[in-house]
């Protein structure tokens, strides 16, 4: 039921409490929640973000009426997530369809005509009316950028009158529209003034005739939102069509055009938003669960610190507060995702040549390992299944045809164990389909002493970030296919203190340790260099920055003399060596003392290519270390590991009293019980 343009009608005195008006709202609140309820049958894995949609149109679909300016809800996330599917879907489930514009931001998709040059002539030409609600949709916004990556202002042709109508939303006419109609009029005037003075140069010729054409009658019922019909207006002499440009002019009203009641989803993907979470692992050595839990931490602050990279902050500010971000998809939707994918593309060839498939789970789990890469959105994955699947079922479908095979069975397809091959099986008989599965190859490290080598590194990093920060790291990965090597991925810190930095340095420099105590030192690799960069660089604001080596000023290096910095660099060199060398000793005292443990990762990374955390946490407990493995729904990526509100509580019970509060000891006794 289209319910966008009915409007509950009161008369004078009648309160708006009346059981029509009661049952008006009712139905628009259930056609809200039917088309939510649509929507989460449609679009998988974005329950969160169409409730939230939802909530925010609320009042601007129940009660129109009390709508005075636009309702802006932004959708931000990766490409391939359904924001451009949501809106249009939303449209015609609430029944406006035909009050439905879709702009596209980049400029380059509707030709390059002045009408499609600015909102206010995408708009004039839809079916959206002056002060009745509709649905304006502009897509690809990051890429109308403001602002270059240096700050500067970038030059913008097309849509500058967006933030009027983010404003308040009412627009100016797009004037240029009128340009011709004035110079038809001056033309008019000037011929009229000449022949008024009998200029001799005029003889012999035919006088100038004013009159507009059907384009210029169409541009001026429009602009000066006139009622009669083109017919009468293009016969209008040019003093009626001068007065109505005066009049048009001078007020205020008839100057804008009121679309204050529109809905406008601003809709992107802002690259700087995902930059830092994307970048802590490799696009298609991501797990999919890991990346969704760092993405769904993604806040207002994120959204706007990646604005401020693209656009002004007044702009930025005509955006509004309803940022609603859109996580990555997690392992189950993928799996839920290609799972409808097969059954579709199984349906299509039943329907087409009456063969009907059933694709096994073990290609279901192969298409998994190679098509998904969290950090791309569904794309790659759409693409990889159709270019695996399409094919090969037409020609498996002809295959049982050409066989004669009964059409009443369902044939498995299954993967062959060379996993090069879909096989089809049919009573006695098979067939043999070639299919690229690449990726999941690439990632396996097939050299023996390679994987050696990275199995050690990797569950040396392991292993001591779990003894020193009682966490399982994220992930830990030996089959990769983004880079030769291995990572292990560990949850960020909200609140980073002097024993968790201590502790850090001496989890980036296990690696290198545990090459050491296993191959020797002589077999150490190079492998490390990333290791000691990272490793020496938290060292140095370790001392220099953060005041915790032995004095307090914070160094730096600078060639402006008003900064008023300690730019003494040299002497904290001596410190930075210290602090790596005594945190190498401790990493090697913990391995050593822990070698059953270590032993055992490693066989597991030999074995598996992997360590996910509840693995890693039976693998430690069976070497009697306790580590912690925080919920997958819990906001684990930001830890804060010491209990601040209790020492706290302490504090204040102990200093309740007439007691002194216990004075600190100094930082060089601090420091030196750290290390």
């Amino acid at each position: 039921m289209d319910l966008s343009t009915q409007t509950p009608t009161l008369s004078h005195g009648q309160h708006p409490s009346t059981e029509a008006h009661r049952a008006l709202l009712a139905q628009r609140q259930q056609a809200l929640a039917h088309a939510a309820e649509q929507l989460k049958a449609e679009l998988f894995g974005i329950d969160d973000v169409i409730d939230r949609v939802v909530d925010a149109i609320r009042a601007w679909y129940v009660l129109p009426q009390l709508i005075t300016r636009p309702v802006i809800v932004c959708l931000w996330g990766l490409t391939g997530t359904g924001k451009t599917q949501l809106t249009r879907r939303l449209a015609q489930l609430l029944g406006f369809y035909d009050r439905f514009v879709e702009v596209q931001m980049d400029g380059f998709s509707h030709g390059a005509s002045y009408r499609s040059s600015s909102i206010s002539g995408m708009l004039g030409d839809s079916g959206i009316h002056e002060g009745a609600p509709g649905i304006l949709v502009l897509d690809e916004f990051q890429r109308f950028r403001t602002v270059d990556r240096k700050g500067e202002d970038v030059k913008v042709e097309r849509y500058q009158d967006v933030w009027t109508l983010l404003s308040d939303g009412r627009l100016p006419p797009a004037l240029s529209a009128l340009t011709n109609i004035e110079r038809k009029l001056a033309d008019a005037h000037y011929e009229a003034e000449r022949a008024e003075d009998g200029d001799d140069e005029r003889a012999g010729k035919k006088p100038y005739r004013f009159q507009l054409d059907a384009w210029d009658a169409q541009e001026l019922k429009r602009m000066l939102k006139l009622q009669e019909p083109l017919a009468e207006i293009m016969q209008w002499p040019p003093t009626q069509v001068q007065a109505l440009f005066t009049r048009f002019q001078q007020s205020h009203h008839a100057w804008e055009t009121d679309y204050s009641k529109l809905l406008v989803f601003v809709c992107g993907n802002l690259d700087e938003m995902y930059h830092e979470t994307a970048q802590r692992v490799e696009d298609c050595d991501t797990d999919a669960d890991i990346f969704h839990r760092l993405t769904r931490k993604l806040s207002l602050i994120d959204v706007k610190k990646a604005l401020s990279e693209r656009f002004k902050p007044e702009q930025i500010a005509r955006l509004g507060n309803e940022h609603v971000v859109y996580p990555s998809f997690n392992k189950a939707t993928y799996e839920q995702l290609i799972r409808n994918l097969c059954t579709r593309y199984c349906d299509d060839i039943a329907t087409q040549c009456g063969v009907r498939f059933a694709i096994a789970q073990d290609v279901h789990d192969e298409l998994y390992a190679n098509a998904v890469f969290p950090a791309q959105g569904t794309r790659p994955l759409f693409s990889s299944v159709h270019a695996i699947l399409s094919a090969n079922l037409v020609k498996a479908a002809l295959w049982v045809l050409e066989q004669a095979l009964p059409l009443g069975t369902t044939y498995p397809i299954t993967l062959a164990a060379d996993k090069r091959h879909l096989v089809v099986q049919a009573g006695g008989q098979q067939a043999l389909f070639a299919v690229t599965l690449e990726l999941n190859r690439l990632k396996q490290r097939a050299n023996a002493d390679f994987r050696a080598l990275l199995a050690v590194h990797e569950a040396g990093h392991a292993l001591v970030y779990g003894l020193l920060l009682g966490q399982a790291p994220q992930e830990v990965k030996i089959n990769i296919a983004s880079f030769e090597g291995g990572y292990n991925s560990f949850a960020g810190l909200k609140v980073t203190t002097r024993q968790n930095a201590l502790d850090m340095m001496c989890v980036g420099l296990a690696g290198r340790v545990a090459e050491e105590l296993v191959f020797g030192e002589m077999a150490c690799t190079t492998g490390a260099e990333q290791d000691y960069k990272q490793v020496t660089a938290e060292a140095a604001r370790y001392i220099r920055h953060h005041g915790f080596g032995a004095r307090l000023a914070r160094t730096d290096v600078t060639v402006e003399m008003d900064h008023h910095i300690n730019t003494d660099v040299a002497p904290s060199n001596t410190a930075i060596e210290e602090l790596l060398q005594a945190q190498y000793q401790r990493a090697g005292a913990l391995l050593r003392q822990h070698q059953g443990a270590l032993n055992r990762l490693v066989d597991a990374l030999m074995d598996h290519g992997m360590i996910a955390r509840p693995e890693m946490q039976a693998l430690m407990a069976q070497s009697g270390i306790a580590i912690a493995v925080p919920p997958a729904s819990g906001p684990d990526e930001a830890l804060v590991l010491e209990p601040f509100a209790a020492r706290l509580a302490a504090f204040q019970r102990h200093t309740d009293g007439s007691a002194a509060p216990a004075v600190a000891p100094n930082v060089a006794q601090q420091s030196s019980a750290c290390l």
